[in-house]
């Protein structure tokens, strides 16, 4: 399900969530910015108790015997277990014509049956080359990206090597783990080169945000087990089954022992989406919906005082919803499970959001409703699907951003990496960004087309000002996507007047002072390409066969 972005709360928790993903040690500190303890507790002597003398030899000291945990309870985990390093390009919004910054990282894996690794998404996004390394193999061996689910941080690769699964094991899926059972974690996090394991409690599962696209929640469960960088993709085990992906977990100064991983639910959905050759996403119902417990709410709705129903509060007009939903409108139910007050249903003998029910469907499933309208009662059913609005506030990976460099003015849509890479003030901005869903402005702007920046040449001097601004119209022609800015600004013109939108003057360039100044400001800012029109993957060298 994808969440409302309400900036305060995004901003405070994409700031303060981070990947389990290992990132180098800096200044000798611990993980958690400590420096290293210099003042080793002292022991106290081994027959004293603690604010007592010590006992006399003729005491009788009785052992009390401590329970010891079974060696290795969940086998021999090594031989399923694989160490991934990333070489990753991060795109450079800045300057998009450039190739971007390149990084590594190193994150875990565990083979599954069909001789294939799953680790999380964001272990391999932006990846240019991958190796696999396992136990007691010195070899390091090129792997390939088979899927990729960002909306719910899961991917699948591959190695190629025959000898590569010899005498590895494959680990099963078990199902839900209970409150505070134990549960062990496993990979490769900082500290050390060989794997390790930590072990907690479960201790709470619930719908979160998914910090790899900033925008989808899913179920996930929180774990005391300590998850750290190098421990992404490293698979969770309980009674020698697999029950979560480890994935993410807040950072030492805002919460201690917080971790989270993937629940087997949204790891077989993900598997059964792909076991058609392609990863289809989740579906989403497009809408929002409040709580209905306030008495006099309900009775000025005509509802009953049975408890059940949640108000619809929007509905997207490009969601599945738009056709049967309305805003004012109280769902009942949803597929035959009577929805309460408080949003929760009941789903396979325990208490869910309401949203778990589409979680766990496909694109082109139905989903059906019991409605209360105007006082009376209606049903009617959709056919679920995406919301193409929700991904400009999402992260993007793997893709080359679009942009128009003319006149050394750069163009580019707005999105959710857009607005981390410049870290713009401007409410304008903000507003834009945050109601596009919900206030529909995708329907009037497809892009939210932002002038981000100014190449410095003399045909552009004094246009500072304008930086930061949002495309409203060309020469007076409205202007809607990249596709028709690209093609107003070729059009000929003995000027061209930019109307942005808010007060202000227009922006306005002569196009025969552009077209000179094009190779002086290509050749001065090692601009490539003046545009790219499509989100394309990027490029890729081919997949090598061989280890190495």
């Amino acid at each position: 399900m994808k969440g409302v972005p309400i900036l305060i709360a995004v901003a405070l928790l994409v700031a303060s969530t981070s990947y389990a993903q290992q990132q180098p040690q800096q200044n000798g500190q611990l993980p958690n910015g400590a420096p290293p303890s210099d003042s080793p507790i002292e022991p106290r002597p081994r027959d004293v108790p603690p604010g007592g003398r010590a006992s006399t030899p003729a005491q009788n000291v009785v052992a009390v015997p401590v329970p010891v945990a079974p060696p290795r309870p969940n086998g021999p985990i090594q031989k399923s277990l694989v160490r991934i390093t990333a070489t990753e390009v991060a795109p450079d919004y800045r300057a998009p014509w450039n190739a971007g910054m390149l990084g590594r990282g190193i994150g875990a894996g565990f083979v599954i049956e069909g001789n294939r690794i799953m680790t999380n998404a964001h272990v391999v996004s932006n990846s240019r080359y991958l190796t696999v390394e396992r136990d007691g193999d010195p070899n390091k061996y090129p792997a390939k990206v088979l899927f990729v689910a960002h909306d719910c941080d899961l991917a699948l690769i591959t190695v190629d090597s025959p000898n590569f699964y010899k005498n590895m094991l494959a680990l099963k899926f078990g199902g839900i783990p209970e409150l505070e059972s134990t549960v062990s974690a496993y990979g490769y996090p900082i500290g050390g080169e060989r794997m390790s394991v930590t072990t907690g409690i479960v201790s709470r599962i619930d719908f979160q945000l998914y910090t790899h696209s900033s925008i989808d929640q899913h179920l996930a469960i929180q774990i005391s087990a300590q998850i750290n960088p190098g421990n992404s993709g490293g698979p969770v085990m309980q009674n020698a089954k697999v029950v979560g992906v480890a994935f993410q977990g807040y950072s030492g100064d805002v919460a201690q022992g917080v971790a989270y991983m993937v629940p087997t639910p949204v790891i077989n959905r993900f598997l059964k989406d792909v076991s058609d050759g392609r990863y289809d996403g989740y579906v989403d119902l497009g809408i929002t919906y409040g709580k209905l417990q306030n008495p006099a709410q309900r009775k000025f709705l005509g509802l009953k005082d049975d408890g059940r129903g949640v108000l619809v509060e929007t509905v997207v007009a490009a969601g599945p919803c738009a056709k049967i939903l309305q805003p004012g409108d109280v769902l009942l139910s949803i597929d035959n499970h009577p929805i309460a007050s408080d949003g929760n249903v009941e789903l396979e003998g325990e208490r869910v959001e309401m949203p778990e029910v589409v979680e766990r469907k496909f694109k082109r499933d139905n989903v059906k409703f019991d409605i209360w309208r105007d006082k009376q009662s209606t049903s009617g059913s959709v056919q679920l699907d995406t919301v193409p609005p929700y991904l400009m506030q999402s992260h993007k990976y793997d893709v080359r951003p679009r942009y128009v460099l003319y006149g050394g003015l750069l163009f580019q849509p707005l999105s959710l990496d857009l607005l981390e890479a410049y870290q713009p003030t401007d409410l304008r901005l903000r507003h834009f960004f945050d109601f596009y869903v919900i206030d529909q402005i995708y329907r009037e702007h497809p892009d939210v087309i932002v002038l981000t920046n100014i190449l410095p040449d003399p045909i552009n001097t004094y246009l500072a000002p304008y930086r930061g601004g949002i495309v409203d119209s060309i020469n007076g022609k409205k202007i809607h996507t990249m596709d028709e800015l690209s093609q107003t600004l070729a059009e000929p013109a003995d000027r061209l007047v930019i109307d942005l939108i808010g007060d202000g003057p227009p922006l306005v360039l002569d196009p025969k002072q552009v077209e000179g100044a094009r190779e002086r400001i290509k050749m001065r800012y090692n601009v490539v390409r003046e545009q790219n029109l499509q989100e394309l993957p990027t490029a890729k060298a081919p997949d090598l066969q061989t280890k190495i």
